[in-house]
């Protein structure tokens, strides 16, 4: 139930859909002669998209998170295991076209691959199913050895979960999978902004895990004004912000996690 919700929350609380929402109610108000509605309406549309879209609220709203946890300056020389998060593929291109092609997040993969060739002694682990509700997709636990093996990765190393549909699941089902021993080291890597939460759940689950972070989408130095990104970037940031911060606080109320903002 818990996916369930989730999913038909964040479509209507993402900043693009709550503005196509309020040019609806605009129309609607129009056409009622709700005069005051509609200008509320179109002014409040206006300005979710202005700042989404024109300032760096985005960028300000990612920093806490791209920030909270830094990569280490150094590994162990023997590490057990490497964890990469899905959501790097384009599941929908992937399952027609049998590639592996990557969205803005495949960095994930590409750091796998680099810790992999400098660690050639740990399994690679990759986990993720599709987690959409409407759109079919293929897990990158499908889609990933295809990529791996073609950097070099035996095939013998890795280790494949592809039936989790979102982060907690992912915890969960990785853990009882790779059944970590006492002194293992084991490398999470996912987007930076994505890594609290993720340390969080698997601290939950009882899987201590060394993050690296990967697919930085700030510098960390903007300030508060105009954005310098192009307005895309800048409304994709506040809407993958927003939904972290959101995710962030509702596993915590759900006690999945032991606190709001996981600290390294």
């Amino acid at each position: 139930m818990f996916f369930y919700l989730s999913k038909i929350f964040w479509f209507f609380a993402q900043p693009l859909n709550v503005s196509v929402l309020l040019v609806a109610l605009t129309v609607v108000a129009l056409v009622l002669k709700w005069r005051r509605t509609a200008i509320l309406a179109s002014a409040c549309a206006l300005f979710v998209l202005a700042a989404g879209a024109w300032t760096s609220l985005g960028a300000l709203m990612m920093h806490p998170l791209e920030n909270r946890f830094q990569r280490p300056d150094s590994l162990p020389d023997q590490i057990a295991g490497i964890v990469v998060l899905g959501g790097g593929f384009e599941g929908g291109v992937n399952l027609v076209r049998g590639g592996y092609e990557l969205n803005s997040s495949g960095d994930r993969l590409v750091e796998a691959a680099v810790l992999a060739a400098r660690h050639p002694e740990a399994k690679v682990v990759v986990t993720g199913g599709t987690g959409n509700l409407i759109l079919e997709g293929e897990g990158d636990g499908v889609t990933a050895p295809r990529l791996l093996t073609a950097l070099g990765i035996a095939p013998g190393r890795l280790m494949l979960e592809s039936q989790s549909r979102n982060t907690y699941e992912n915890a969960l089902f990785t853990k009882e999978m790779v059944n970590a021993k006492p002194g293992e080291t084991w490398v999470l890597i996912t987007s930076a902004f994505h890594m609290p939460r993720s340390v969080g759940l698997f601290r939950k689950a009882g899987f201590e895990v060394v993050p690296w972070p990967s697919d930085y989408r700030t510098s960390g130095k903007e300030s508060a004004g105009l954005s310098r990104d192009n307005p895309m970037d800048s409304l994709q940031n506040v809407s993958i912000a927003l939904r972290e911060w959101v995710g962030l606080l509702a596993y915590w109320m759900a006690g999945r996690t032991d606190q709001l903002l996981p600290s390294p």
